[in-house]
């Protein structure tokens, strides 16, 4: 990606929280009456530092991890499992509220302009959610000016805004214009700023989407992601500081009608097009950066789940290539976090701001840990930034959980704690389960010879699928051939295939169970890439290599998909044999378990339903406290 497109795509998140950060600011400080105001600028510009001192940090993440590194990855590299986990639920709950927070704060620019759409928050904002999730699960990218364009018509709109006002200020001799009569409703004191200090801050979410993808720039990768996180913190900077300084001069302060950007377009454009631009450019930029967390979230958990600290479903591609249950879970969880707070901006800051800086602070400290380890060239120069990056960052995770506990910020710190209990209890049961497939060579009797009760080459030769990448073993298989018509038993010409995905007790007594009919028997694994075909072929050869073999490598992650895309393959060529599909099946103790393990069978079902003389039949392997106990069942 060429750094004149990932600036814009990338930089969404961060550049659009002007359009509600500055208010979160003044929202808290115009509690204190003028008095509060007039902490504006200062607390202003400990955020414009704190932007600096962070954005410092992410450099020396890009500089350290150029293959792309989250706050998830490089927690727990460097600062161990815990913490990891922590810092992606951090991270997932940032993402969650960036699609809130964005919505929300987009419908507030909409309805500035269209006051009438006012009683409508709620519903549009959700179907606003609807939209994203359907044209996600299309497969639409964040690549290429068409996403590239609400940014830069942002940042122009800002600046233009900003622009005119110093004009108009300048003819005045930047004599700030009165606010209105303003009654102070809390004193003016430490906790009033600290509150301050931590909403204002929630315009730098979104600062690590580029270290996270350092990979889709052109090269040199790494050198180009850091310029363009220059830049993009060097516009943040300028827009957010922009945005205080004219409402320090225009004597804006927020209502609950309108948001502080629309009325400072309204005292520099009017009511014309130079307005209507800026509040549709901002609306734009704000869809934008809440469908950017629909490429981060879902990475998160296939993260978390490749793993074993999620359901492995979240590993799974759809047809469109994309990752359509972290999707889905992201849709459905920010709509419940959006109706809950009836689309409020203001009441949605709070929950914001402790996800936000609990995933910095976790990353910035594991780079320290990373340089002091590694003390290469210009190691104490990088520990540093990322040292008063990790300092600055706890500070406002600190303030908001303790400032907005009660406001909401217990929710975000509550999720924290609920998704760190379940993470850690399915890591627990995958390794139960790990445990009770590990070969036993003691327990798993090898055969002696090739299994092999019937020849069916010709079968085998039949089944490779065409523009298909696969491979096969030595394996000496024929089959006769068969009249239309099946009248008894002896007429029905048999060939098994048994989908593997790792050799294991499981897999291996389906393997057993499937020789044992005395039918012709295909093994058929599909790999995600050419290196993890050559370690499943090592493994199949050391087993002794007593079956036929077919390998699919799908490049794109999908299992499923070339699984039933091969078998019917096999059916189109050789519509004379009567095809039967046996799969493992891990069958667990509770119900709640039920969602760890892929429903392979069920989909191959009902996938394979359509066509003739294709069965499928599972062979359960079942996973208990104690023991493990293999039966067939047979559908």
């Amino acid at each position: 990606m060429r750094k004149l497109v990932a600036l814009p795509v990338l930089s969404a998140d961060a550049l659009s929280s002007v359009a509600y950060g500055p208010e979160a600011l003044l929202a808290v400080l115009v509690l204190g009456g003028t008095a509060g105001l007039a902490y504006s600028v200062p607390v202003s510009l400990a955020i414009v530092f704190l932007m600096l001192a962070v954005g410092l940090s992410y450099r020396q993440t890009i500089r350290a991890y150029p293959q792309g590194g989250g706050s998830y990855i490089v927690a727990t590299d460097n600062l161990g499992r815990i913490p990891g986990l922590v810092a992606a639920a951090g991270l997932m709950t940032d993402y969650v509220l960036t699609v809130a927070v964005s919505v929300s704060s987009g419908m507030a620019a909409v309805t500035s302009a269209v006051p009438g759409l006012s009683g409508d928050v709620v519903p549009i904002g959700v179907l606003v959610i609807v939209v994203l999730l359907a044209g996600n699960l299309r497969g639409v990218r964040q690549a290429g000016a068409l996403f590239a364009a609400p940014t830069y018509a942002f940042i122009v709109a800002i600046l233009a805004l900003v622009a005119f006002g110093l004009y108009d200020a300048a003819g005045r001799g930047f004599e700030p214009v009165p606010h209105p009569p303003l009654h102070a409703v809390e004193g003016v004191g430490l906790l009033l700023v600290m509150r301050a200090f931590a909403s204002g801050a929630t315009a730098m979410t979104g600062i690590e989407a580029i270290s996270n993808a350092v990979p889709v720039f052109k090269p040199v990768p790494w050198r180009n992601a850091r310029t363009t996180l220059s830049w993009m913190i060097g516009l943040l900077i300028s827009l957010f500081a922009g945005t205080i300084a004219m409402t320090h001069l225009e004597g804006v302060v927020p209502r609950s009608d309108e948001t502080v950007l629309s009325q400072l377009a309204h005292r520099s454009f009017g009511s014309g097009g130079m307005y209507v631009f800026t509040q549709a450019a901002t609306a734009l930029v704000l869809l934008l950066a809440a469908n950017t967390a629909y490429n981060g979230f879902p990475r998160v958990l296939y993260q978390l789940a490749r793993d074993n600290h999620a359901p492995r479903i979240f590993l799974r591609l759809g047809d469109r290539l994309a990752f359509s249950n972290g999707i889905i879970a992201l849709s459905v969880a920010a709509v419940l976090v959006y109706v809950a707070f009836d689309g409020d901006t203001a009441a949605l800051i709070p929950l914001y701001a402790v996800g936000v800086f609990l995933a910095f602070t976790l990353s910035q400290s594991g780079m320290v840990v990373h340089w002091w380890r590694r003390r290469d060239r210009h190691w104490r120069q990088s520990l540093c930034f990322n040292a008063t990056g990790a300092v600055l960052s706890a500070l406002v995770f600190i303030t908001a959980g303790i400032t907005k506990f009660t406001e909401g910020a217990w929710v975000a710190i509550l999720t924290v704690g609920v998704f760190l209990l379940v993470t850690t209890r399915i890591h627990r049961h995958y390794a139960r389960v790990a445990e009770a497939l590990r070969l036993r060579p003691q327990k798993i009797e090898i055969p002696s010879r090739t299994i092999a009760p019937r020849a069916a080459r010709d079968a085998v030769a039949a089944g490779a699928a065409q523009g298909t990448d696969t491979e096969e073993t030595d394996g000496p298989l024929d089959v006769t051939e068969d009249a239309e018509a099946e009248e008894s038993p002896e007429e029905i010409l048999h060939l098994s295939v048994v989908p593997l995905d790792s050799l294991h007790r499981a897999s291996m007594r389906t393997l057993a169970y499937a020789a044992s009919l005395q039918q012709p028997v295909l093994a058929l694994h599909v790999s995600t890439s050419d290196e993890d075909a050559e370690r499943f072929r090592q493994a199949w050869l050391l087993w002794g290599n007593h079956l036929p073999l077919r390998i699919i490598v799908s490049p794109y992650r999908a299992i499923v998909t070339p699984l039933i895309s091969y078998v019917e393959s096999l059916h189109r060529q050789r519509p004379d044999l009567t095809i039967t599909v046996i799969i493992p099946e891990i069958v667990v103790r509770h119900w709640w378990h039920r969602v760890l393990h892929s429903p392979l069978a069920g989909r191959l079902r009902h996938a394979l339903r359509p066509l003739p003389k294709i069965v499928v039949t599972t062979v359960p392997f079942h996973i208990s406290d104690g023991h493990s106990t293999p039966n067939g069942h047979t559908e």
